[in-house]
């Protein structure tokens, strides 16, 4: 499989999609934060300091995925059309959040994905941190891709 982001010379580039068409895109990633039994009781019930973590939380992915192509330098900026954040609660200490992006574009939003589900993982580690500093995130990873010459691809868990 040939690299794309880079020129003739082996340096960096933003690949060229002018000549793409465009279509609908959507990809759909996850991850997870442990923690303490409390501190996931605490999240749940409402009572952190910072106010509701996982609203909080759902906001920063959505943005973050609208910034992805100000943070990744060879993403391109794309105009997305949907951005949805959702979160499973794994009892006794496990928050899996999910980001499904969506964009009718030349260009996939798997990074989009990525990127919401990394800042909404980090979110809820910086809305608890006072609280317990040892939470891990971790098992980041695209579930599922539709869209785009190379056609659809779907995780097997």
């Amino acid at each position: 499989m040939e690299l794309t982001h880079f020129n003739e010379e082996g340096r960096a580039r933003m690949v060229e999609v002018t000549e793409k068409k465009e279509t609908v895109r959507t990809a759909v990633a996850a991850g997870e934060i442990t923690m303490r039994p409390e501190t996931l009781e605490l999240i749940l019930d409402k009572k952190v300091a910072k106010g509701d973590v996982l609203a909080v939380a759902q906001v920063a992915g959505i943005m973050a995925a609208k910034k992805t192509g100000e943070l990744i330098p060879m993403c391109h900026p794309l105009n997305l059309t949907g951005v949805d954040i959702s979160f499973t609660i794994k009892k006794p200490d496990t928050i899996e959040a999910k980001a499904k992006v969506t964009c009718v574009g030349k260009t996939g939003v798997e990074m989009e994905a990525l990127t919401a589900v990394s800042v909404t993982l980090l979110t809820i580690y910086d809305m608890v941190k006072a609280v317990e500093k040892g939470m891990v995130i971790k098992n980041i990873r695209l579930l599922e891709k539709t869209g785009g010459k190379s056609g659809d691809y779907k995780r097997e868990e």
